[in-house]
């Protein structure tokens, strides 16, 4: 293996994925990583997932230190706003955008940091704030074997495993857009954190109008505010058979690396202590 550069360890800069580089991601790798004995060595994988502002240091920075006591890397990815179409923010979070998939940018990136640090990651946890909690719980959707748990943070859209209604409301063509069926029961296993801001109230980004490219039937369904979203998704998961924590922060409004992050950090701390249900 290369000798890696300064900027490839702790804290790392911004490094553009070797398979499509205009994608990145910052990563921290954590103090007990030997790069003589990498091909023994076995982490944990923490991913922080952006939102609209992607605010990349600022998830991987959020989870350092406890990656640094639970001896784990942590992936931050960035998907840049106007990668296919100019000024658009929010294709990532519906994994799919004018024929580019987002959830596998992001394995991609997963293995890109196993081959370069010559390690094996063995249980993966994601949390994902706003738009990232739109992104993280649809991932989910197709990546639950992969996963170990996830934290889905305060997303302003919701989608329900519906297979009456389409993507992105429902699931009823997932299999046909995706490649794959929902793994139900690899969903049924993974530790779950579901966590919004109490004071989480503002409605000015999430309600979709009718003359909104996202608008199709059943866009406001799932409630007015993040807090009902939420609630929804949780009692349809509940309904499918997925436990789930539902957590609402006192006194928070919609803040994620300032105002739910230590929240998240507890819940990984007791979710990489479990084993996968």
């Amino acid at each position: 293996m290369r000798k890696l550069g300064r900027y490839e360890l702790g804290k790392t800069g911004i490094i553009a994925l070797q398979a499509d580089p205009r994608v990145s991601y910052a990563a921290y790798i954590p103090s007990r990583y030997d790069v003589a004995k990498s091909e023994t060595q076995r982490f944990d994988l923490i991913i922080g997932q952006h939102g609209s502002a992607r605010l990349v240091r600022e998830y991987r920075n959020g989870f350092a230190d406890l990656a640094e006591r639970r001896n784990a890397f942590v992936l931050s990815p960035l998907f840049p706003i106007g990668l296919v179409e100019v000024g658009d923010a929010d294709g990532f979070k519906r994994l799919e955008f004018r024929g580019l998939r987002y959830d596998l940018l992001l394995w991609a990136m997963v293995e890109e940091l196993e081959t370069r640090y010559g390690v094996a990651f063995e249980r993966i946890v994601i949390h994902g704030f706003s738009g990232g909690g739109q992104f993280v719980h649809r991932f989910a959707y197709l990546h639950a074997h992969r996963l170990h748990a996830i934290s889905v943070g305060a997303p302003g859209k919701v989608t329900l495993l519906d297979d009456d209604r389409d993507w992105w409301v429902g699931t009823r063509d997932v299999e046909r857009r995706f490649g794959r069926p929902i793994d139900r029961e690899a969903l049924r296993h993974l530790h779950v954190q579901l966590i919004v801001g109490a004071d989480d109230t503002d409605t000015d980004e999430i309600t979709v109008e009718p003359d909104s490219p996202l608008w199709m039937d059943g866009a406001n369904d799932a409630g007015v505010t993040r807090i009902d979203r939420l609630r929804t998704l949780s009692d349809n998961w509940k309904r499918n058979g997925i436990d789930n924590e539902l957590e609402l922060a006192a006194g928070v409004g919609h803040k994620g690396t300032t105002g739910i992050m230590d929240a998240v950090n507890r819940f990984f701390d007791r979710a990489l202590d479990a084993k996968r249900n």
